[in-house]
């Protein structure tokens, strides 16, 4: 291993110790741009690494409201601004359980990469909060979101910091953090949030982009082998924004997609999933993908028992994790490879563990990379801050049409990338390299800040 790679990654594991997720994102990126690093010497002397996974700036604060039985609730909000090198903060707002520092910056870093490799003039960052929606009545998560945008809305702005949704925050709460954040400023800044409803200044295929931009990622790089996305059969976890609009490209690229998961657990139905009742019962009904059962009860669901889920252990010719970080283990890359897995893509941030990663690699099996497969939904995001700039909406077509593009030109780029540093192929090198070489080159002409 490169000696500046070595010790920057023993210098990560010392700086954040209990940070798991983070040292795991910072070595997936370190371990491919060797080839980089053995050809600049110049990114040492500019302490390029050193500076590049250290963030810009970490604001936590404290979240209280009040719930609908009148009982005070607290809980804690992040905003990880961690790099503006080509752009203002740019990445969503994520309420979950689960939220913590550690995943908030490896979220933050992946980002940057992630932003960078779109082409377009945006920074990283990444917040939320440990807030749980699931259960919530409406009234309290608007009492949450517009709590926790009263501490938010000072370190945001439409071209200093500009969140969005992921995982617990869509449609509703960008509403909410929204409306909040034009009461206390008394001002429309259309930019500062992205994936806004449509009636306000959203951008239409803002919700599909992400499921939408991996099937083309995924298209080009099937493409590259040889082969195509019709006829096969696809398995996505997940059943949220990114899943549900990945299956419904898949369908029009003339996959078969048979099986989709929640937390709990995942359905198999062999004659292909009925998207329009996974919409019901996640988009209007907020309900468990068991369900799907109401409506089909000839399919099958399997009740996730363990670490690993029970999707990863149906046939199937691609796969797509897109539900959540570290989901896809060893274990279940070990799986899907007997079962005969010809391509995976990265829905999720991270969704697939190194081991996994390394496996797929070492084992001839394409890997679409999360910061370049689904980076879809930002870019999409970015044309939104566009049209808010310019107070002009595109036509579904017009967006569209632009995000394609962009997913096929992040696919030419890692392609590249892979080939001039000997990597062929090895699409998570590719996108590495790409987006780091970009970084690097912007930190050294902006100086020592």
């Amino acid at each position: 291993m490169n000696s500046y790679i070595s010790r920057m990654l023993d210098l990560t594991q010392q700086r954040n110790a209990n940070e798991p997720e983070f040292c795991q994102a910072v070595k997936e990126v370190l371990d491919s741009i060797a080839p980089v690093i053995d050809v600049h010497s110049e990114y040492e002397d500019f302490a390029i690494l050193e500076r590049m996974t250290e963030p810009e700036r970490i604001v936590t604060f404290r979240v209280s409201w009040i719930d609908d039985n009148g009982k005070i609730q607290v809980n804690r909000g992040y905003r990880i601004q961690f790099s503006s090198l080509i752009g203002p903060y740019k990445g969503g707002l994520r309420f979950h359980p689960s939220v913590n520092q550690s995943i908030m910056k490896f979220l933050g870093f992946e980002q940057i990469f992630k932003n960078a490799l779109t082409g377009l003039p945006i920074g990283g960052a990444k917040g939320g909060s440990d807030f749980d929606p699931k259960g919530k009545s409406d009234n309290e998560v608007m009492r949450f979101c517009q709590s926790f945008m009263t501490e938010l809305y000072r370190h945001i702005g439409q071209d200093v910091d500009v969140p969005a949704g992921d995982i617990g925050v869509g449609a509703r709460e960008v509403g909410y953090l929204f409306g909040q954040y034009k009461r206390i400023k008394n001002a429309y800044e259309g930019g500062v949030l992205t994936g806004k409803d449509i009636c306000y200044g959203g951008s239409l295929a803002r919700k599909e982009a992400t499921g939408y931009g991996l099937l083309y990622y995924m298209r080009e790089m099937l493409a590259a082998s040889g082969q195509t996305l019709d006829g096969k059969i696809v398995t996505i976890s997940g059943s949220g924004n990114v899943a549900i609009y990945a299956c419904e490209k898949a369908y029009k690229f003339g996959a078969k997609v048979v099986a989709m998961s929640d937390s709990n657990g995942c359905i198999y139905d062999e004659n292909g999933i009925d998207l329009d009742a996974i919409k019901q019962i996640k988009e209007v009904e907020r309900g468990r993908i068991k369900d799907y059962l109401k409506f089909h009860p000839e399919a099958q669901y399997i009740e996730k028992t363990g670490e690993d889920s029970p999707i990863w252990t149906i046939k199937t010719d691609i796969a797509l994790p897109c539900a959540t970080q570290n989901e896809l283990t060893l274990n279940s890359a070990k799986i899907l490879k007997e079962n005969g897995v010809i391509a995976v893509g990265e829905g999720a941030n991270m969704p697939c563990t190194l081991e996994a990663i390394d496996f797929f690699v070492n084992n001839g099996i394409p890997l679409a990379p999360a910061k370049a497969a689904n980076a879809g939904g930002v870019a999409t995001s970015a044309i939104e801050m566009s049209q808010n700039s310019m107070r002009y909406y595109y036509t579904f077509e017009e967006v569209e049409s632009k995000l394609e593009q962009i997913m096929i030109n992040i696919f030419n780029s890692c392609k590249d990338a892979a080939d001039m540093y000997g990597c062929s192929g090895n699409y998570v090198k590719g996108a590495n390299i790409a987006a780091f070489r970009k970084l690097a080159d912007a930190m050294i002409a902006q100086g020592i800040v």
